[in-house]
């Protein structure tokens, strides 16, 4: 297991120089942000190069993958995003599926999802490249997002049948939806490609909250993860003593 901190979250405010600069001078090698196209790509390129640092993930374009309409936009947006990981020796993109349709019936929407994630295959095969499809909790942060529940989130998964499509288990966001943590995470690890991890209530620093990050953790780790937890939440007091209590963890 390996720390990843979400840049555009723990470290907002800051440009990018300070970002990494701060990053690196904790001990951490790894980072991860959301949006490719608002920044300066060849700066990441150079900073990522001087710092030694590493590109864990960051978002392919926001569009509907419920949408069937939409299908050749996502296509389109998820090649140029593959373009980008490229350039930084990325191997994960993260994906939202977009809101739930008023519309049209959930599981027909929950096929066009399906079908959209299959048409991505052949490009992540192509690349070498993981998709990580994202729950989120639709209680406080994502009102009328489509897939929240992290079982629906595996089904879909399983349904696709590939390798390269892969979970991202927000810690934070499935707290808020489900609980029953470590369960959950034991029985599907083997489909998980990522974690995000939040303090709850709040998204703040892990030790502020009801999550017991220790005891979650060291489930993860018993059960042989060694991928990343990528540090996701938006920080109370000076980030890098958020960052530094999340190494004891």
């Amino acid at each position: 297991m390996k720390i990843s901190v979400c840049i555009d979250a723990v470290l907002r405010g800051y440009d990018l120089d300070k970002s990494l600069q701060t990053v690196k001078s904790l001990g951490i090698d790894s980072f991860e942000f959301w949006a490719w196209w608002n920044k300066d790509i060849d700066r990441l390129v150079q900073l990522k190069q001087d710092l030694h640092l590493e590109v864990v993930t960051f978002c392919t374009k926001f569009i509907s993958l419920v949408d069937s309409s939409k299908k050749e936009e996502y296509l389109s947006g998820l090649q140029e995003s593959i373009v980008v990981a490229k350039r930084l020796d990325c191997k994960r993109l993260i994906t939202q599926v977009g809101n739930e349709l008023t519309d049209l019936p959930r599981n027909q929407q929950r096929e066009n999802l399906i079908d959209g994630l299959k048409a991505c295959v052949p490009f992540l095969e192509q690349s070498g490249m993981t998709l990580l499809v994202e729950p989120l909790n639709i209680n406080v942060d994502h009102k009328g997002y489509f897939l929240y529940r992290s079982d629906e989130a595996f089904e879909i998964v399983d349904e696709v049948g590939s390798n390269h499509v892969k979970v991202l288990f927000d810690i934070y966001h499935q707290q808020i939806t489900e609980g029953n943590l470590i369960n959950t995470i034991i029985r599907n690890i083997d489909k998980i490609g990522h974690f995000h991890a939040a303090g709850h209530p709040g998204r703040h620093e892990l030790g502020n909250g009801e999550i017991n990050y220790k005891a979650i953790f060291n489930a993860i780790r018993k059960v042989g993860f060694n991928g990343y937890i990528g540090l996701e939440y938006f920080p109370l007091t000076d980030p890098k003593d958020g960052i530094e209590e999340s190494k004891t963890y």
